[in-house]
């Protein structure tokens, strides 16, 4: 051995890794990241499972909470129902009638259904309203409300479907000095 090479080996120091340990160590970070990977895709896989059950669950308890609210209707037909058997005047039977329309619409503005606004003789707003039939008359006024409309915890549910007027067009007669060049 050479002088020099006697004094790099001197001064390398005792702990130095070798080729074959620093290998072994990125093997050993690696296998730890694979794992975390794993533990992170596992978990991430569970907490997916778990919103997907609260989803469900959810809509159930939705569900449950408007069949609730539907069964308490259904209590206001079967009292209307016993009524409108018993009796002959139909007076009553309308009351009956009257008394169901009511908790239904009770029922509904409770859960945030609103009706559109939608006069006869006012101002058609595209917004809100869909034209499904015409007549000639003063421009964009409503004629006829043919479905009524609703917004949903305030957003738009149904336009309500009207019948509105429109300003008659008078077709415009060409003459013979407007007509093009042969």
């Amino acid at each position: 051995m050479t002088e020099e090479t006697k004094h790099k080996e001197e001064a390398a120091p005792t702990g130095a890794a070798t080729p074959e340990d620093a290998l072994a160590a990125a093997e050993a970070k690696a296998l730890d990241y694979f794992d975390q990977l794993l533990r992170l895709k596992a978990e991430f896989e569970n907490y997916r499972k778990r919103v997907e059950r609260e989803k469900i669950d959810a809509r159930r308890w939705g569900k449950e909470e408007i069949v609730l609210r539907l069964v308490s209707l259904m209590d206001v037909m079967e009292q209307a129902e016993a009524v409108a058997h018993k009796s002959t005047d139909v007076k009553s039977i309308v009351l009956g009638l009257d008394m169901l329309y009511g908790e239904f619409k009770r029922l509904l503005k409770e859960e945030g259904l609103e009706e559109v606004v939608a006069a006869v003789g006012g101002a058609y707003d595209h917004q809100i309203h869909e034209a499904v039939e015409t007549a000639d008359g003063e421009d964009g006024k409503i004629l006829a409300v043919l479905q009524k409309g609703y917004r949903f915890q305030g957003g738009l549910f149904r336009p309500a479907r009207v019948k509105i007027s429109k300003k008659k067009v008078e077709p415009v007669e060409k003459s013979k000095d407007d007509a093009p060049a042969v």
